[in-house]
């Protein structure tokens, strides 16, 4: 996996965690970052299907989380005063990622479309806090997946999402 894509699997994740952050202790908190890093990982890989796709998020860069942050309401900067990572929040992951935490059909369909893309068949086996949460999964990340709460989020992109899902065949996706 090149360095871009993780980088932006990362940032997704940590911004996902700080406006939805965990109920409870370390273990919460542990277990809605396995499912919100699941989450920004199958939205990363649909959204950046190929190498290619993933090597040119070097050049170009994500938007970053500005948008994001004025719509969640509150400016999320990292508890280090360190917010270069916010530069590599890619809207439309965060976006994807939302509506699959708080979707279970469309994060099931998310994972079998994988399959479509040059990084899926080696991920979908890693999604099943995504696709199959357990009860303390469901506890420790009930903001996360709440669908009222993750709305304004998840509604930025739900449209291309589900039409990207709905395509057939799933094997030309759009660049």
């Amino acid at each position: 996996m090149h360095s871009e894509f993780s980088s932006v699997i990362a940032a997704a994740t940590r911004w996902l965690l700080s406006a939805y952050p965990a109920t409870g202790g370390a273990l919460s908190r542990a277990l809605a970052e396995a499912q919100a890093r699941q989450a920004a990982m199958v939205a990363a890989a649909l959204r950046h299907p190929t190498a290619v796709d993933a090597a040119l998020l070097g050049l170009l860069a994500p938007g970053g989380a500005d948008r994001l942050d004025r719509i969640a309401g509150a400016w999320i900067a990292g508890e280090d005063g360190e917010d270069g990572w916010r530069t590599w929040v890619d809207e439309v992951v965060v976006s994807w990622a939302a509506c699959l935490l708080s979707d279970p059909d469309l994060a099931a369909s998310a994972v079998t479309a994988l399959a479509a893309t040059e990084h899926g068949a080696s991920l979908a086996g890693n999604a099943l806090r995504l696709t199959d949460p357990g009860a303390h999964d469901r506890v420790a990340a009930a903001l996360l997946r709440h669908p009222d709460l993750v709305a304004p989020i998840a509604g930025l992109h739900r449209a291309e999402l589900t039409a990207l899902l709905a395509a057939e065949p799933l094997d030309s996706f759009p660049a």
